[in-house]
């Protein structure tokens, strides 16, 4: 980056929407470490379903750039239990702050969608020419179309207002700031408690969904971050582009990784007769690698600085529910 870009880098105003969740919290450590902190606002104060109050805080702050990291999430237990909500909410999010950007003057804004978007039997590695060419997988295409209808909102907005308002397609992401919980979470923070409880039980054995056979690809939290911020520099184009580490691994390869970090020595058995979800998903990255970004951080490292951060919250949570529990 030249001296003249460091200087209107450092002087953008930027609102970051959903800054406690993971990617969210990725990119407000980053941006707040560069000496260079977003706007940020708490869920209390503003309802992002609200079209009305989302349209008058933008109004208000005027910021230069928008990233919507805000939204709900989850893995498969929680995208059958509640579709309604996940596309609900993500729509309204998507659809509120995108227009009240344009609304408010925001030219520059970027967007996540989500790989699941991909068909579910789609060519391996997944580009976005693939994307609306064949079925979604079933247990998560309600999320996967509130993300499309993201996709979509930034491309119409482009095209008829002249925005610059982009999309990036991460591979499933994990790190410090996720969701641990054992019914909402992704794969990797489920596993990460999954085995860590086991281990408190004293448990020898831990039963996981599917066959193991199906094959993910993760990313670290901080790459995602430092793929965000080459985005909102570079890219120009209403084209989604990928953001991955361009590695799969099968969720059985994943499961024993997690158990050997986290030190759970039982057995891993496998229930067949729950959902696997789509057989691979994999994302060509390519073109995020022209713009000179690639991932930093091996699966390995990043599971074990994810535990450390685990560990870390894991017990102040349990030293917080024994005063509550003694008062």
């Amino acid at each position: 980056m030249n001296s003249d870009s460091k200087v209107r880098f450092n002087r953008m105003k930027r609102y970051l929407a959903g800054h406690t969740g993971l990617i969210g919290s990725g990119l407000l450590r980053r941006w707040t470490a560069a000496a260079q902190p977003p706007l940020i606002v708490a869920r209390r104060e503003l309802d992002l379903t609200d079209p009305h109050a989302v349209e008058a805080w933008l109004m208000r702050t005027r910021p230069d750039e928008v990233v919507i990291a805000a939204g709900r999430v989850g893995g498969i237990l929680a995208n059958a239990s509640a579709p309604a909500a996940f596309i609900y909410e993500n729509v309204m999010i998507e659809t509120n702050l995108i227009h009240a950007s344009w609304k408010s003057g925001v030219k520059r804004l970027l967007n996540f969608g989500s790989s699941c978007m991909y068909p579910k039997h789609a060519p391996q590695p997944m580009r976005p020419e693939h994307l609306m060419t064949g079925p979604m997988e079933p247990t998560s295409e309600p999320y996967a179309t509130a993300k499309w209808v993201g996709l979509c909102l930034c491309q119409s907005y482009n095209h008829q207002y002249g925005t610059r308002y982009i999309t990036a397609i991460p591979a499933t992401a994990y790190g410090p700031g996720d969701n641990f919980d054992p019914k909402d979470g992704h794969v990797i923070s489920a596993l990460i408690r999954k085995f860590h409880e086991a281990n408190i039980r004293g448990d020898r054995v831990v039963t996981l969904w599917g066959s193991g056979a199906v094959r993910r690809e993760f990313l670290y939290v901080d790459d995602v971050a430092a793929a965000c911020e080459q985005l909102l520099q570079v890219y120009e184009d209403s084209t989604p582009i990928n953001v991955g580490s361009g590695q799969s691994h099968t969720i059985r390869d994943l499961a024993e990784t997690v158990a050997r970090v986290v030190g759970f020595e039982g057995t891993i058995q496998w229930d067949r007769s729950r959902p696997d979800g789509a057989p691979e998903k994999l994302l060509d990255s390519s073109a995020m690698h022209r713009l000179g970004w690639t991932s930093q951080i091996t699966l390995q490292e990043g599971l074990t600085r994810t535990y450390r951060w685990f560990l870390e919250q894991y017990d102040r949570s349990f030293v917080k529910e024994q005063a509550c529990a003694s008062s």
